[in-house]
Order: C-alpha cells, then sequence, then structure tokens
C-alpha cells in the first residue's frame, strides 16, 4: 500500500526502515512526547516487529514517511487498532516539525481510513501537554472526547466519527 500528497510518500513500513527510523526515536526531542529514552537499536527493532506484526494482524498499519524533496525518511504514520477504535497516529523527525508535514500524512491516513478502509471512527491519544500533536489532530478534523488514564499516563483523546456516523 502507498498513499503520495503533494510533499510526502507512504509507503508500508518494512523492516529495512529500523535504520532511518532510528532519526526519529533515537532523537531525545522526538522522545520527550513519550516520557521516554531515545531508541537504540534493539527497541526500534522491537519497535518495528510489532509494528509489522500489527499490520499482518490488522490488515492496516503504519505507513513510513518519505519526504519527496530529498527521499529522505521522516517519520510515521497510520493506524493501531485499539480496544477504543483505530488510532490515527503520527512519529515525525524533530528538524522537519513546523512545516505542517504531519498534517499533511495525518489528512491522507484519515482519509485512507473512512475511504478505503471504511472504519467508523478514528482517535488519537494525545499526551495532555502535547500541544503540537493536539493541533494536528485538531487540523484533521478531531475534538476532544475526554481525559483518559492509560498505564498511569494522562491523555486528551481526540475523536473523529466517519462520514455518516
Amino acid at each position: 500500500m502507498r498513499l503520495e500528497t503533494g510533499r510526502l510518500v507512504l509507503r508500508e513500513m518494512n523492516a529495512d526502515d529500523i535504520e532511518p527510523l532510528l532519526g526519529v526515536f533515537g532523537d531525545e526531542r522526538v522522545m520527550a512526547s513519550f516520557a521516554s529514552a531515545p531508541f537504540d537499536r534493539a527497541a526500534m527493532e522491537r519497535w518495528v516487529g510489532r509494528n509489522l506484526a500489527h499490520q499482518r494482524d490488522h490488515g492496516y498499519g503504519l505507513f513510513t514517511l518519505i519526504d519527496k524533496a530529498d527521499g529522505t525518511v521522516i517519520g510515521d504514520c497510520g493506524l493501531e487498532h485499539m480496544d477504543i477504535g483505530a488510532e490515527l497516529g503520527y512519529d515525525l523527525r524533530a528538524d522537519r516539525w513546523g512545516r505542517g508535514l504531519a498534517t499533511e500524512a495525518a489528512i491522507a491516513v484519515r482519509d485512507f481510513a473512512f475511504a478505503t478502509l471504511r472504519l467508523p471512527r478514528l482517535v488519537s491519544l494525545v499526551r495532555v501537554g502535547n500541544q503540537r500533536s493536539r493541533r494536528v489532530a485538531e487540523k484533521v478534523g478531531m475534538t476532544w472526547r475526554e481525559d483518559l488514564v492509560r498505564g498511569e499516563i494522562r491523555y486528551w483523546l481526540m475523536e473523529l466519527p466517519g462520514p455518516g456516523s
């Protein structure tokens, strides 16, 4: 599966993405939004492996984001099946923040989720205080539904009903 926007290629994640995704998840600025230490190669291998298994099990998952201008892997964006619904998530290299790229990718995935997968709704779990991520969720049409706690972490649950819901 492959999606394209004006500036991005979104393609299915694969095992070859481990090294370039370390440029995202190995950055302490990115990992601050997860309250986690930067990933090392072993952690990145486990994370990609988990996402590839999710793709196989559910028929959808995360796309690797590639900047068309220079061919660089700059992050991921996609869907994760959760107990509260399909979560739209996005992670972007810190040096690419503030350019609208996460929003561009999230809109493409939102449209794919509703038009192709025909999902009834999308949610995003945004850590309380992560205004950048909340703003992306709002730009794709999500609204705040409630605050919730999962594993002792506080989140804003953002929600977008599908067309006709």
